[in-house]
């Protein structure tokens, strides 16, 4: 059966960076995404992203017809846990990949950290701020990530799809990063850390895809979804960027999962 998929991305990258990944998904299915989500000034970014989650179901209300599949990767895959918790008519199903839903534990960690202004230290948000945001070409950008560890995993048509569509002309011919540093910043700071209050209030059915590499979640966390919210916890070749970095292997295990 031919699916509707609504796909959310992680912070910092744009959903048209999972190009590669998104064609795969879309040789048997319907893809759709938000390209950018937190930059609309109408759904700001607030503690714990609720106008993020009003922004991902305002779209979904308006470009699809019927209940969706919603995938999300990190940022994306706690908005589409949110959105199916206050409007689970309109999802099937989700498929969450590597987000961190912590537990009771590590959630309470993330509450005293921005109670306490140290979230900076405990999230990548302390990195945002200074991050290089401007290069006179593509080929520039393409070649400065390259040489990152972190974008050297990459499959490289991700990176090339990073330095085109992860960024924009910035009005002097140059480009500039797509996904605002200050945006990205404030979604890090504002971590959701009220995760464990919703313990069996989801009524659609998920599976949450770890990487193996990941550092995101750890034993407990993983044992707390299954027990609390019973989401199905499978493994992933890589980090926590695994579709970045195999788009087509993890793919594939969605269609497998929607074909199930």
């Amino acid at each position: 059966m031919r699916e509707t998929i609504h796909f959310a991305h992680a912070n910092s990258f744009p959903a048209s960076v999972y190009r590669k990944f998104l064609a795969a998904l879309g040789e048997r299915h319907q893809v759709g995404f938000l390209d950018a989500i937190g930059h609309d000034p109408a759904y700001p970014v607030t503690d714990c992203w609720p106008h993020l989650v009003e922004e991902t179901i305002a779209h979904i209300e308006s470009h699809y017809q019927g209940p969706i599949v919603g995938v999300g990767h990190s940022l994306g895959g706690f908005l589409m846990f949110y959105a199916a918790l206050r409007r689970p008519e309109l999802f099937k199903r989700i498929v969450i990949l590597d987000s961190p839903l912590m537990g009771p534990f590590r959630s309470r960690g993330i509450w005293l950290a921005k109670k306490l202004g140290f979230i900076d230290s405990v999230t990548p948000g302390g990195n945002t701020l200074k991050r290089r945001d401007n290069w006179a070409s593509v080929a520039m950008v393409h070649d400065y990530f390259a040489r990152k560890p972190m974008f050297a995993r990459f499959d490289p048509d991700c990176l090339a799809d990073y330095a085109e569509h992860g960024t924009v002309d910035d009005g002097q011919g140059g480009r500039k990063l797509k996904f605002r540093p200050r945006i990205e910043h404030e979604i890090y700071c504002a971590l959701p850390h009220d995760f464990p209050r919703y313990r069996g209030q989801l009524k659609v059915p998920a599976t949450f895809i770890a990487g193996t590499g990941s550092d995101v979640l750890k034993p407990a966390d993983l044992r707390f979804m299954r027990k609390h919210f019973n989401i199905q916890v499978q493994m992933q070749q890589g980090s926590h960027l695994f579709p970045l970095e195999r788009p087509e292997e993890t793919a594939r295990r969605i269609l497998d999962l929607l074909e199930a």
